[in-house]
């Protein structure tokens, strides 16, 4: 400092205390600076280590968990920080509205929630927390900090969610999932979750929750749903039977039939009985290999149902496991299997077999098949092992008329009311499955369904199923046609009859007009066909002309060049005659047989140059034989212009 003194002493007394000052303030505050930021460094250090931090992904199920109960906590819709939506249901299907949503004021309180504005519901506007943004919410002694981000901003998927607690260790992360868990399947109790494959990332994407269907709402033949409901309860209950045997725990069920007989309806009826979800997989979509096949069904859940529809239409492209069977599609034509190469899946009926019973297939759960086509089906697929049980669906039969009409028109109990709303009385003829499912909170309709005596529905079910022909309507017509008379059940046993007549007739005339289509797309192929034959006898016709006019081009052209050669050896050996015998002319004679006159003549016609060489040594014969004398008296000449025409080419250096 005395130094420093020194130095500053000329400059004066006044800027060095000026300058003394500023370097004491520099020194303290970065002293005070540095101790800031060094103790904010040890709280936080001493501050984390009593934090636990749990992570949530949107692709799995506790994230779902998490954001239903945040969903009902206060503090969650009261945030300082949010964002506003129209969105009425989250991704797992459930409603989500928090304290903070906005109504309309003037709304009655008695209103219907779900009453429908113009065709469509009535939009809530909601306030959701905000995105990167921590929020605190106090639960059971404790501040959890949570915070929502996005994992892929870029793409606008992906969400995580991180909540922070302050404790010893991590019980009250344990409680806090298991109490979102259970509020989350209590409220999810009557709904099925639906998977689809995604063939472009190789995962299952979450495609909806949908209500779930009463066992007494599928219709089948006697014995056929409670034998299927049985055989999944046992194999369910069955894994240690199975892996004391050695035998992979898979079960497979194959569903086989007419179109419209309630395969995928007893599934979706299966899944909500067992509370599993629902997995489907098109074998036909785009992307679809062999290797994506095996990933997706590498990441099945141990305990849900697989389903994959329309067997049959997976493998349009004629592959077998024939000995002759090379593994690839087969085509008739190379512009066919171009057309069938490039339809974006290059699944393999081998690749199909190794992902349901290989070595990396899932385990635990239960595969559906449906096919309209069994004989379509390769035996390898269709075997003991793969699809275990076999169920055939057929067309309606006056059994299933009759049920059916029971369940669209329940009996009412005794001493009822006349009418009834379905919101306001259960029916008798329902199971337990239909009971445990929750009564729908909407005011009464505009319209009320009769509600008859147990004694008129059964008559009247009878009737219905004696005017329903046996095995000629499928379930889906019959379901269509009581939902057109759903409050007429009297009116629509009275007109049945008629219904059929003209179900006939529209089934006819479809019939006709297929086979009509069907006649005029043959006749537009052959058409096509011949038309194709024609042009390709056309163009190979061309093709061949043009060929023969190159090689008659050619060979003038060869010819040419042959007596162009002559020529120039002919004037060579003009040029040394004339050389040796000046006062002397030679006169060189190209004697050309009749044959290779008249060759040439022809050739003249092809080209002009030719022609006019050949005039040219013609009218020069006639006077060099009348100036020489040697004429057509000479008898060895006449000999041999009986035999040869000559032609003589004069030409001399004079």
């Amino acid at each position: 400092m005395d130094a420093l003194k020194s130095m500053l002493s000329p400059l004066g007394v006044g800027s060095a205390n000026a300058i003394q000052d500023t370097l004491k303030l520099v020194v303290i505050g970065g002293t005070v600076e540095t101790a800031r930021r060094a103790s904010a460094g040890a709280w936080h250090t001493f501050l984390d280590s009593f934090f636990l931090t749990a992570h949530f992904s949107q692709e799995d199920y506790p994230y779902d968990w998490l954001m239903h109960w945040l969903s009902k906590q206060p503090a969650w819709g009261r945030s300082r920080e949010f964002e506003i939506t129209t969105r009425t249901v989250g991704r797992n299907g459930l409603t989500q509205s928090t304290t903070g949503d906005l109504d309309e004021e003037d709304d009655d309180e008695d209103e219907d929630e779900d009453a429908l504005v113009h065709g469509r519901r009535k939009r809530k506007v909601a306030f959701m927390p905000s995105i990167d943004t921590t929020h605190t919410i106090y639960y059971r002694g404790h501040w959890l900090r949570i915070t929502r981000t996005k994992r892929y901003p870029d793409y606008g998927h992906g969400s995580a969610l991180k909540i922070s607690v302050i404790a010893r260790n991590n019980d009250i992360l344990k409680k806090l999932v298991l109490e979102a868990k259970r509020e989350y399947e209590k409220d999810a109790e009557h709904r099925v979750h639906i998977f689809m494959a995604d063939t472009t990332y190789g995962c299952w994407r979450w495609n909806g929750a949908r209500q779930k269907r009463p066992m007494s709402s599928i219709v089948l033949q006697p014995g056929v749903k409670d034998m299927l409901l049985a055989d999944c309860k046992d194999f369910l209950c069955s894994e240690d039977w199975y892996a004391e045997r050695g035998i992979p725990f898979r079960r497979g069920y194959l569903l086989h039939g007419v179109p419209g007989s309630g395969k995928t309806s007893l599934i979706h009826s299966l899944a909500g009985e067992l509370g599993l979800d629902i997995y489907v997989v098109s074998l036909s979509s785009k992307g679809m290999s062999d290797n994506t096949l095996t990933t997706l069904m590498g990441h099945v859940p141990s305990r849900c149902i697989l389903l994959l529809e329309d067997l049959d239409a997976a493998f349009t492209r004629s592959v077998s496991r024939d000995a002759s069977s090379t593994g690839a599609p087969t085509a008739s034509n190379p512009s066919s299997t171009t057309n069938e190469t490039n339809d974006g899946s290059t699944l393999s009926l081998s690749g199909l077999l190794n992902s349901l019973d290989g070595v990396a297939a899932a385990e635990g759960r239960l595969l559906f098949a449906t096919t309209n086509h069994i004989e379509r089906l390769d035996p390898a697929l269709s075997r003991p092992g793969r699809m275990d049980v076999w169920v055939n669906f057929t067309h309606a039969t006056k059994w299933q008329a009759e049920g059916i009409f029971k369940c669209f028109f329940p009996s009412k109990p005794p001493g009822g009311a006349a009418t009834a709303s379905p919101s306001e009385e259960l029916p008798q003829n329902v199971d337990a499955s239909q009971k445990n499912l929750p009564v729908p909170k909407r005011k009464a309709p505009s319209h009320t369904i009769p509600v008859l005596d147990e004694t008129e529905i059964s008559e009247l079910a009878k009737r219905f199923a004696d005017a329903i022909p046996e095995n000629e309507l499928s379930v889906a017509a019959l379901q269509g046609y009581l939902l057109k008379n759903k409050v007429r059940p009297r009116e629509c046993v009275d007109e049945v009859a008629q219904w059929v007549v003209e179900e006939r007739e529209t089934r006819e005339k479809l019939k006709k007009e297929k086979a009509e289509r069907e006649a005029k797309e043959k006749k537009e192929a052959e058409e096509k066909e011949r038309k194709e034959k024609e042009e390709l006898a056309g163009k190979e016709q061309e093709e061949k002309e043009a060929k023969e006019k190159l090689e008659r081009k050619e060979r003038a052209k060869t010819k040419k060049a042959h007596r162009a050669e002559a020529a120039m050896k002919l004037e060579g050996a003009s040029s040394s005659t004339t050389s040796l015998t000046a006062t002397e002319p030679v006169i060189p004679v190209i004697v050309m047989s009749a044959g290779e006159s008249s060759s040439s003549e022809s050739d003249s016609s092809n080209g002009g140059i030719e022609a006019d060489t050949e005039e040219s040594i013609t009218s020069e014969e006639e006077p060099d034989k009348a100036a020489d004398g040697t004429g057509s008296g000479d008898p060895a000449v006449k000999d041999s212009n009986h035999s040869k025409e000559k032609w003589v080419a004069v030409k001399a250096d004079l």
